[in-house]
């Protein structure tokens, strides 16, 4: 039988995540090449004097470090599970004890969002705008998870309508970066084409996902372990270190290496 999940067990999970994240976080910053940069491109119609019409137009306005999401998300989430194993542990087993966790979907409104831009530059989306949009989606599908559990407070069946729209504005950033992979296969030169590791990112990491969204359902549905709240806390906090350390070890293994 299963040892059961505690407040007390949880926040030495969370003592032990902090670490697990921030170790990544500073070894990735002192081992990965800060030499690998993608550029960030502001698109605009521009007149064009010998045809007099208006035509597309792109301007680079930087560049960034693919390292520096990567770095960003680890030390996000190191960040935010030190603090609810610390600062905000009454807080946090208060909301536990009521079925939600506030600081859990503030994390991941910022970490997975960091993590869809990472995997969206791999692809070759280089558009500030875009970028922005994507960033803004995931974030709105997390605090969307959020509205989900502070919603159902009050209700004495389960409203899903937060959670359908949630995994709708989720599913949209996966969308494009499918356009951008038909794109590159259909239109671009051999030499240019979109690396097979990136594929796998984008199928490994979708499942990730996918998996925080089925631990929501077995959780409202109560099924098996999921009976216990506490339990499906440990899901997800188990499944944010795995997913955004595949994602950072894979980046690393395919462009990142010294």
């Amino acid at each position: 039988m299963a040892k059961k999940v505690t407040p007390q067990s949880l926040r030495k999970w969370n003592y032990t995540m902090a670490a697990l994240h921030g170790v990544q976080a500073l070894v990735m910053a002192a081992i990965a090449k800060w030499d690998v940069v993608y550029p960030i491109n502001v698109s605009f119609l521009k007149f064009d004097l010998v045809s007099k019409t208006l035509k597309p137009a792109v301007e680079q306005i930087g560049d960034v470090a693919l390292v520096l999401p990567i770095i960003i998300f680890l030390a996000l989430s190191s960040f935010f599970h030190l603090f609810i194993a610390t600062v905000g542990n009454k807080k946090y087993n208060a909301d536990l004890a009521k079925g939600l966790n506030r600081f859990r979907w503030v994390e991941y409104s910022f970490s997975a969002s960091t993590m869809i831009v990472a995997i969206a530059l791999l692809t070759g989306i280089y558009d500030a705008a875009s970028l922005l949009m994507m960033f803004s989606l995931v974030a709105t599908m997390n605090l969307l998870g959020l509205v989900m559990e502070v919603h159902n407070q009050t209700t004495k069946k389960t409203n899903w309508l937060s959670y359908w729209l949630g995994c709708l504005a989720g599913l949209i950033p996966w969308i494009v970066i499918a356009i951008y992979f038909t794109a590159a296969e259909a239109f671009g030169p051999a030499e240019a084409q979109i690396p097979s590791f990136v594929y796998g990112i984008y199928i490994s990491i979708f499942f990730f996902f996918n998996c925080f969204a089925i631990n929501m359902v077995l959780q409202y549905k109560k099924i098996g372990p999921w009976k216990d709240y506490l339990y499906g806390e440990k899901v997800y906090v188990i499944l944010s270190l795995v997913a955004k350390s595949a994602l950072a070890w894979q980046i690393f293994a395919g462009t990142l290496r010294p």
